[in-house]
């Protein structure tokens, strides 16, 4: 099939219906970012090749005759129908755009992944990332559920029967409001007294709970927690306040030490407060493409990073 003779140019008979919804013509110059005489030229134009006259020109402005509002409703349908054209394009391109379905927990999520993403961004423009944000264990239930390509997690050790790789080891500290009688005692806290007292906990899941718990039941189980929270901010906010102490990465409290809102308490002992931050994989999909390069930029931008402290 073949346009007949005459079809006018769609984006002139958009100019003419923008006429018609906004009342003049130096309106829709406005929205269609041309000048108003060359809107008046392209719609002479219209006209020549309809041979109808669309618009009565006077002293006080244009307005559309009985023929220009008729070719305006007959326009509208196929001007939708552009419309319509133009989106199922622009949908058959966001299909084929390669996307990276990825999930991390949430200090990661928070402190890190921005920074890989960037990297990522320069190394692949037109790749789409789907991040979920949930605690370590939801994250690797979502990667064994090939519910995610890649997830990020922390915690003391790699989840079994997933592909891994250590990323950075992130140190823990024991922090307290000024107010409490932690912050000012002479003599260092023992992991002892740290698992008899009770503290601020993560939910479970959490990354850094299963770190802390794991270096603290050396001495039997953990006191029972002072509180519970599904977030660091909402530990932060309550450790300021006095209430416990709280074990979290230094990586999130590191300008509430710079500000004095609350302090680091020293340990006597030598207990190990770290954890591991891990990509992980499902064993029978180890990363590729898009997702081994989002490891390895990851692996080399904490490495620098730990370079310079």
């Amino acid at each position: 099939m073949t346009l007949p003779p005459g079809t006018p140019d769609l984006e002139v008979i958009d100019l003419l219906v923008s006429v018609a919804e906004l009342g003049s013509l130096g309106a829709a110059a406005r929205r269609h970012g041309i000048s108003q005489p060359a809107a008046g030229m392209r719609i002479k134009a219209l006209e020549r090749r309809l041979r109808l006259r669309l618009l009565d020109r006077g002293p006080t402005g244009s307005t559309l005759t009985d023929a220009g509002y008729t070719v305006v409703e007959l326009a509208r349908p196929v001007l939708a129908a552009a419309r319509g054209l133009v989106d199922g394009i622009a949908a058959l391109h966001d299909s084929a755009r390669p996307t990276l379905r990825v999930m991390a927990s949430k200090t990661i999520a928070d402190h890190r992944i921005p920074h890989w993403l960037t990297a990522l961004r320069k190394l692949r423009p037109d790749l789409a990332v789907e991040l979920d944000v949930a605690n370590s264990r939801q994250v690797t239930a979502a990667v064994r559920d090939r519910e995610a390509e890649l997830g990020f997690i922390e915690g003391p050790r790699a989840p079994e029967g997933l592909g891994s790789r250590v990323l950075v080891a992130d140190e823990l500290v024991v922090v307290v409001a000024p107010t409490h009688p932690w912050a000012s005692r002479r003599r260092a806290v023992t992991s002892r007294e740290l698992a008899a007292t009770p503290l601020l906990w993560r939910e479970k899941g959490s990354g850094t709970r299963d770190t802390v718990w794991e270096a603290l039941e050396i001495h039997g189980a953990p006191a029972r927690p002072a509180a519970e929270f599904g977030s660091a901010a909402a530990i932060l906010a309550t450790a300021r306040g006095g209430v416990a102490p709280a074990v979290v990465s230094r990586l999130i409290v590191a300008h509430e030490l710079r500000a004095g809102t609350l302090r680091e308490v020293p340990l006597a002992d030598s207990i190990a407060l770290t954890r591991k931050f891990r990509a992980i994989w499902h064993r029978r999909t180890p990363p590729s493409g898009a997702a081994e390069d989002l490891v390895e930029l990851a692996a080399r931008i904490e490495a620098v990073r730990t370079n310079r402290r």
